[in-house]
Order: C-alpha cells, then structure tokens, then sequence
C-alpha cells in the first residue's frame, strides 16, 4: 500500500511495518519493539539478525555496550563511514528489544550458547536524505531489505507494495527529487573485541588490516 510520508510515519509510531528508500537498497522497517513483524512478513529465519538504522550516530550507540577505548575506536570508523554505506556489528545493551536478537533455532548447544553469549547489534546511518527524515521522525527502526527470504532485494516502490501489499510503503512522489541506492547492500563488518572482521563486502569496499 503506497502512502504519504506522513502516514508512513504514522504508521511506523504506531508499530506497523514500513518500506522507504535508502542508499543501497529499499529497507523493509518497523520499531524495534515490531522487530518480528519483518520476520513474520519476509518468512526469515531468526538466526538472521536485523539491522538497526538511525538518522544520526547519535541516537544509536546507547543501543551498544563496550569499554571507553572501544567506543573510541567505535566512533572513529563511525566518523569516517557514517552517514553511508557501512553497517557496523558491535555487541548489543541491555536496551535492545529481544525482537533484534537472532535467535537459534537449533538443537546444538554449543552454537546455541555461543549465540547467547555473542549478543550483537548491527547498526548503520544511510545516507539517504528521504530515509533520515523518516527516522529523525520515527527514531532508530529494525530494518531488512524489502524481499522474501532467499529472494533479490526488491529495487522499487511499486514492486514492494506488490510483494508485501499490507507494508506501508512510500509512494514514489514523495521522493522524486532524491539520489537511489544503487541497489547493492550495505558492508557489514564486525568488532570481534580486538579488531573488525569483514562479514559482507557491500556497497562500500572494506579492508581492514589486523
């Protein structure tokens, strides 16, 4: 269903699913308390986690937990790739809706306690201007790409509404003038408690040295 931004924002207050542009693929959203609300409508496992997007860094490192001269290191490649196309996995606060959380769907208790013990939180700033206004508005969201489990990344408005037709999804004239992603996902990299680990070359090339 495609709708005004001010319904949208509305919606998305309300805890109700969402779909808006961003700089690299359309985000399927919702608040973070919704969380399973994204997992029910792309048939996804809960082994894979959703991504926390904010509209600046602000408003999202309370949703992490680490020591002074991590969050130094935290907030100086945050300076370097935010607003853009880097999504950092760090460990999670207490503050994080257990709805974020992948959760093991298995029977081995080895990975099952790894799992628990490795709470994470991917976070990213887009820069995208359509999708910070939406997020100064609603505050950080729970996000995925816009498609069924296994599927490509829906690339447009209309293909989304089609997909997923009880989403809220922002109609194409409330974003006329803005840049589209180029359709590629954003790079994931993860803080392991000494260095950062590439988990998905993306949109934006990463090479951290050890």
């Amino acid at each position: 269903m495609q709708v005004s931004l001010d319904t949208l924002i509305l919606g998305a207050r309300a805890g109700k699913l969402i779909s808006f542009p961003t700089d690299t693929v359309p985000a399927l959203a919702a608040i973070p308390e919704q969380g399973r609300l994204i997992y029910a409508a792309k048939q996804r496992s809960r082994e894979k986690p959703l991504i926390l997007m904010a509209a600046s860094a602000e408003e999202i490192w309370s949703f992490t937990t680490g020591s002074d001269q991590e969050y130094e290191i935290w907030h100086r490649v945050a300076k370097k790739y935010w607003p853009g196309t880097v999504t950092l996995v760090l460990p999670a606060s207490a503050s994080v809706p257990q709805e974020m959380i992948s959760i093991f769907d298995g029977d081995s208790a080895p990975q099952k306690d790894k799992l628990i013990s490795d709470r994470t939180i991917g976070i990213r700033v887009p820069n995208c201007r359509i999708a910070q206004s939406i997020l100064a508005q609603t505050g950080p969201l729970a996000t995925t790409s816009a498609n069924l489990s296994g599927q490509p990344p829906l690339q447009t408005m209309a293909e989304i509404s089609v997909q997923f037709p009880d989403v809220l999804t922002l109609a194409a004239t409330e974003f006329q003038d803005e840049v589209h992603g180029d359709g590629v996902p954003s790079t994931v990299v993860k803080w392991t408690g000494e260095n950062w680990q590439v988990l998905r070359q993306g949109a934006t090339k990463i090479d951290f040295k050890p």
